[in-house]
């Protein structure tokens, strides 16, 4: 073991809950609590819960028995806990309990908000203390503590009758919950080795020696002596060499040294300011050893542009949480898009009962919610994540008489969060920054013109709201549409900054049109622009805001790729949030950096009104990326149902930026090794437009006779990518951490200014062991 390594007993508790484990609030959820689950007025059932000694999970009671892994969730899948009726359901549902008893707990991702009644204040609030002191905990972890916790939980398993030794079944039911196929010699020699007593079980400093070995990182241990040379400690100056090689140019001694003192464990050779292997591995593992500039992660871009100068993350209809002809709308559609950046937000405005709007997908079977609970969702949790302003896209179906109505909750509920004038009396035109609009909200939607119909009512010039509009008027209403042309004074008042207006053309007005205007295209008609006017398009999303939607006839709610509309400038493109894959996966990492605050700066290419760049057309190759795939560690199982079922995992890198960037490559696959699989193969990429490029590390199941399934995904912009020997943290489906699940891979970026000697220096050949072919975990000697 190398000098420094935290040894843990086998039968330790959970490094989660080191330090909480008297605490009085986890002790409670350990034992457990009885909570009234809430669904409906008629389904309101007892359920138990209890916390996991992991201190990851809690499990909970079912009435119909499922497979185990269906009796838990997680603490890192949940996105926040609330406390009284602060959730749809309770305030639906839960009014007989008093607020004090009542929690939520929501998750990431597509899983619905658990909605409990506790039987009494007090435990309730005991769990809600509890969860928020693991979160804590869990945040707070490195990635090596997280590695150390997720083996000894798996060893815990393992452990069938729980008396802490490790008989050689038990260590391969071990290996196969790891996802690790290992040759049965291989592992009963291993085995052997470490079983030091010689009675057929580890156990103590046995158990510790074998996860030792298993946990071997050639790879690492083969760079680390590389710089550290025979004495085997790195000195702050070795440290920076290394630092160097890696690209980071402003590295200096003195950085070199306080990453000795914040990484190293050894505490005499931090005293001596030196690193040792399992400080350089701490290193590598952590955020600043990341693929990801963790300087970009802080909002660092120019925020006092105007807003047509930003991609802004969209929501196309928003209100929905499964597909748009029968799924049920609710406003937690809306905290769970505010919660991942979003800030703009689709309202579907029809008329409701008793003179209050409804939102709903008109004419399904969506179910409908009140216009006014979705406007105070806005006020409650609009700017939780992010500071930065918040468009309501109002779809409006709405009479007169309701458009007031819709324009008085406005008011009454978001009161100084709405912006219901001009900020900028001497421009009053001009659209203002994020920076200036910092906590407030856009109402986007129809201005009224000059015009009046015969009988007075007002009437607006018909917009392209296009498409959507004519999808429904096929649907037959016809009388729906006559309606919604008349809009009303005191919502028209309301659309000061982004007026809805119909792109009639690209061609340059004789007097140019104010940059308030706004239009909104769909996905077919905004690639018809790009195509036939590649350049006219970039130059008009210069100055003003598009809204790009997804074509109605994607019944199922699936999303097109993002990726199209951002090389031509379009600001809002607007995506289905409750549909994951492959295009959330892009606009995630698109809004991944500038804090997550939901608005990135266009490259300087897409601000100026007389670029003469067109997407279709970017021009010769300006950059090599070169990424060399090494290995990766701890990949999930998919199938834990199945002790036997590995994984063969591969590794695909996506390009996704110009259409003439856009490129796929991939590694072979790595046979029944989830674990720790070696691949040490280079892909390598030409690109022309690298500015707007996306990097997508995809991990995948190979499977001869089916598609490949899924394991992990990492995406990120191209400029925020780190060159040298760098960690890529895997997310699930739907965004959730996969940790400690990671890639590690050699980036190299080199530029047509770079390449030479300066760019040979910058990227130096990674000349590393590349093991067997079998992805097994042990050096070649072992073998």
């Amino acid at each position: 073991m190398p000098q420094g390594k935290r040894a843990l007993p086998p039968d330790c508790p959970e490094q989660v809950l080191q330090g909480l484990s008297e605490d009085e609030d986890v002790r409670a959820m350990l034992r457990g609590s009885r909570f009234c689950k809430i669904r409906s007025p008629t389904w309101q059932k007892e359920r138990l819960y209890r916390l996991q000694e992991d201190g990851l999970s809690v499990w909970f009671q079912r009435r119909i028995p499922r497979a185990p892994s269906q009796h838990i969730f997680f603490v890192q899948h949940i996105e926040a806990i609330r406390e009284g009726h602060q959730s749809e359901g309770l305030r639906h549902f839960g009014g007989a309990f008093e607020p004090a008893r009542c929690l939520t707990i929501a998750f990431k991702g597509r899983r619905k908000n658990l909605d409990l009644v506790a039987p009494t204040a007090e435990e309730a609030q005991r769990w809600v203390r509890g969860l928020a002191k693991l979160r804590a905990r869990l945040d707070a972890m490195s990635q090596r503590e997280r590695l150390d916790h997720w083996i000894h939980s798996y060893l815990h398993r393992a452990d069938s009758n729980q008396d802490s030794k490790m008989s050689f079944k038990e260590i391969k039911n071990l290996l196969r919950m790891v996802n690790l196929d290992m040759n049965d010699m291989y592992a009963y020699g291993l085995f052997k080795e470490c079983d030091r007593s010689k009675n057929e079980r580890l156990e103590g400093p046995e158990i510790e020696e074998f996860l030792r070995r298993l946990l071997k990182r050639p790879e690492l241990e083969e760079i680390f002596h590389r710089y550290s040379g025979e004495d085997r400690v790195l000195s702050a100056s070795e440290l920076l060499e290394f630092l160097e090689d890696q690209g980071e140019h402003k590295a200096t001694l003195a950085h070199a040294q306080q990453l000795i003192h914040t990484y190293e464990l050894n505490e005499t050779a931090k005293q001596h300011e030196l690193m040792t292997l399992d400080g350089f591995m701490m290193y590598l593992l952590s955020p600043e050893g990341a693929a990801l500039d963790l300087a970009h992660t802080r909002v660092f871009q120019d925020m006092d542009q105007p807003l047509a100068h930003y991609f802004i993350s969209s929501s196309h209809n928003t209100y929905l949480t499964d597909s748009q002809i029968g799924g049920p709308s609710s406003t937690e559609a809306y905290v769970r898009a505010f919660a991942q950046g979003c800030r703009c937000v689709e309202l579907d405005c029809w008329e409701g009962p008793g003179g209050e709007p409804v939102i709903y997908h008109g004419h399904t079977l969506t179910s409908k919610i009140l216009f006014r609970d979705v406007i105070q969702a806005v006020r409650e949790h609009a700017f939780t994540v992010s500071p930065y302003p918040v468009i309501l896209s109002l779809e409006n179906h709405c009479g007169l008489e309701q458009q007031a109505a819709m324009a008085r909750h406005l008011h009454t509920i978001l009161g100084d969060m709405l912006v219901t004038q001009t900020l900028d009396s001497q421009n009053p035109e001009e659209l203002p920054s994020p920076e200036r609009l910092k906590g407030r909200v856009l109402v986007k939607g129809k201005k009224l013109p000059d015009t009046r119909s015969e009988n007075g009512c007002i009437l607006s010039e018909r917009e392209e709201e296009d498409e959507e509009e004519d999808e429904e008027e096929e649907l037959g209403a016809v009388e729906q549409r006559r309606r919604a042309k008349q809009i009303s004074p005191e919502l028209s008042a309301l659309a000061v900054y982004c007026c809805a207006t119909r792109l009639r053309t690209l061609r340059p007005p004789p007097v140019p049109p104010q940059p308030c205007q706004v239009s909104s295209l769909s996905e077919r008609k905004a690639k018809k622009l790009i195509r036939e006017a590649g350049n006219s398009f970039v130059r008009h999303n210069a100055r003003h805001l598009t809204r790009v939607y997804p074509l109605g006839l994607r019944m199922n709610s699936a999303n097109y790729s993002p990726q199209e509309m951002w090389n031509s400038g379009c600001q809002l493109v607007a995506l289905n949030f409750q549909t994951p894959g492959y295009e959330m996966d892009l606009n995630a990492g698109r809004f991944l950096v500038n804090g997550q605050c939901g608005y990135i700066l266009k490259p300087v290419r897409l601000r100026s009104p007389n670029t003469t760049f067109d997407p279709e057309c970017p021009g010769p190759p300006r950059t090599t990326l070169t990424i060399q795939v090494l290995t990766a560690q701890q990949l999930p199982k998919l199938n834990t149902e199945k002790p036997n079922s590995i994984v063969d995992p591969l590794v695909r890198i996506e390009i996704h930026g110009v259409p003439a960037d856009c490129a796929r490559k991939k590694t072979n696959y790595v046979l029944n090794n989830g674990f720790n699989p070696r691949w040490g193969q280079t892909l390598e990429f030409q690109l022309r437009v690298p500015e707007l490029a996306l990097v997508r590390f995809v991990v995948e199941d190979y499977d001869a006779t089916s598609p490949n399934d899924f394991v992990g995904q990492f995406t990120l912009p191209l400029s925020s990518l780190k060159q040298g020997y760098r960690h890529i943290h895997l997310l699930s489906k739907d965004g959730a951490s996969l940790s400690p699940a990671t890639l590690f891979v050699h980036i190299c970026i080199r530029s047509r200014a770079t390449l030479g000697s300066a760019g040979a220096s910058l990227c130096p050949t990674p000349a590393l062991w590349s093991g067997g072919r079998d992805g097994g975990p042990a050096p070649p000697s072992s073998r």
